[in-house]
């Protein structure tokens, strides 16, 4: 007896409902290929219906107090804790990371929900008294009103964390579309954050592909859009709803390199390097796809080639799995597509994670660790964010040759250094242009205290997510000057000038 495929639903003023939709994609198990569940692409009119509920909702939402909207974070935040566990299950189910590496995915969101409780402090304004005689002047940061969030299907949960609760913190109402290759987890975080007492029409949740992503940077009613996936979309999206008079942030592809000098633990920086360009499978914007090692350094590959050889891939919920599959059977081939042109076009293969044997999975779309040297600008293992099991290695001579190499690349997300050495670390950090650097920390994203801030080819607008700067992202800064008079005092005559005197 077959058992009925679910559905993923809409959520539209408060309520989970079933779409009318005439075209449906299936959430498939990456590992197995079992079909876990059909999410539809939204019909214009439930696209509609979903900014309208956003829009209604934003009238009262926008007065609630600064101290009710916090202590639904606080609330938030305990839920997602006491669900940690089925949250990471049904993350790895339908995108393919390890538990572990879900459970991670899940805390770093997490993190900024914590952020969000603190609104109280992140959203005030300054003051500066008698700026002129009798006159004050203060800003306020005022809620800016429906938000939408288009989010990418490497971290189902983590990015659609950073966006909603600090757009809802700040007082807005907010239209989410989540990736529809895995929707679940999302959704499931969704119906928690209702849970928590997110009140109806304030936080919608759209699916769809290429049409809701145009509508949402059409829609009139939107004001922000923040965006976080590939340079081709984040390109598209942050000029077509900029040209419709949209505030715009969009996170998109990278190329991230570290440089490896002698003078670095050995087994730090080997261990550190497998992880940050594995983990995942490489499906990480912040993921490093290229080493540059420096002199002596250069001698360390066979032993970097011996540590990822003894990486375990399986499915992402065995015991012990470093890497997972691939998202997708398309992700897989585009991959294994790559490794063969670096081949023609001449790096080494040390070490090739094609066709690799997965007990029990034989239908999964596994790529093993895959090591090339030799790279070179110019090779499409290099150009190219392949967004897989894919280390380049490079090799030059000195630390100045190295960041000149890496201030070649057009990207900026992040870069990392390991090294002993404080003068080249304080030498690399200066110099090296990228948003986000790294000192013996392989993928260094910060914490929400402070601003994602990737740069380059990386990311088109000029706020980050989270931290300080989405605060200013999400608000508009209102400046009051204000004079009062007492009673019976008499004014001067007219004055014509600029002056407050």
């Amino acid at each position: 007896m077959s058992t009925a495929i679910p559905t993923v639903k809409l959520l539209i003023n408060g309520e989970f409902i079933e779409s009318t939709a005439t075209e449906w994609r299936d959430v498939v198990n990456p590992a197995t290929q079992q079909v876990l569940a059909r999410v539809p692409l939204a019909t214009t009119a439930e696209i509609n219906a979903a900014v309208a509920a956003a829009k209604s909702a934003f009238k009262t939402w926008r007065r609630t107090p600064i101290g009710a909207r916090a202590r639904i974070f606080l609330k938030y935040q305990q839920l997602i804790r006491e669900n940690m566990k089925e949250l990471a299950a049904l993350l790895t189910a339908e995108q393919g990371k390890t538990l572990l590496d879900a459970e991670g995915d899940i805390f770093r969101g997490l993190e900024v929900v914590e952020h969000a409780a603190n609104i109280g402090t992140l959203q005030m304004g300054e003051m500066a008294s008698n700026v002129a005689s009798g006159v004050d002047t203060y800003t306020v940061q005022q809620a800016i009103g429906v938000c939408a969030g288009i989010t990418p299907f490497n971290f189902p949960a983590m990015i659609p964390l950073w966006m909603f609760p600090m757009a809802i913190a700040c007082g807005n109402t907010f239209v989410l579309k989540p990736s529809e290759q895995d929707p679940m987890v999302t959704m499931r975080l969704v119906e928690l954050a209702l849970q928590a007492g997110i009140p109806a029409g304030v936080l919608n949740v759209i699916h769809g592909g290429e049409a809701a992503v145009n509508a949402i940077c059409d829609h009139p009613d939107i004001r922000a859009v923040s965006f976080v996936g590939s340079t081709r979309v984040g390109t598209h999206v942050y000029q077509r709803a900029s040209l419709a008079g949209k505030r715009v942030q969009c996170m998109m592809g990278a190329k991230n390199h570290a440089i490896v000098l002698p003078d670095a633990n050995k087994d730090q920086a080997l261990n550190n390097v497998l992880g940050a360009a594995f983990g995942a499978a490489g499906q990480r914007c912040m993921a490093l796809s290229v080493v540059v090692l420096v002199g002596e350094a250069n001698s360390w590959i066979p032993e970097l080639v011996q540590k990822a050889r003894a990486m375990k891939i399986s499915g992402g919920a065995e015991p012990g799995t470093d890497i997972g599959p691939l998202i997708s059977c398309a992700a897989k081939s585009r991959v294994e597509r790559l490794i063969g042109q670096g081949i023609e076009q001449g790096a080494k293969l040390e070490l090739d994670g094609r066709q690799p044997d997965v007990p029990g999975y034989a239908s999964g779309n596994f790529v093993g660790p895959t090591i090339f040297s030799g790279v070179k600008p110019g090779m499409d293992i290099y150009d190219e964010e392949i967004f897989g099991p894919v280390l380049a290695l490079v090799s030059a001579a000195t630390l100045d040759e190295a960041v000149a190499f890496i201030n070649g690349n057009p990207n900026g997300n992040g870069t990392a250094i390991f090294t002993q050495s404080g003068a080249a670390a304080r030498k690399f950090q200066e110099e090296v242009e990228a948003g986000q650097i790294g000192i013996n920390v392989p993928i260094p994203v910060p914490v929400p205290l402070f601003s994602f801030t990737g740069s380059g080819a990386s990311k088109l607008g000029d706020l980050g997510p989270y931290g300080k700067q989405v605060i200013l992202f999400y608000t508009q800064t209102k400046t009051v000057t204000a004079r009062w008079f007492e009673d019976g005092s008499v004014a001067g005559g007219v004055n014509t000038t600029i002056s407050l005197k």
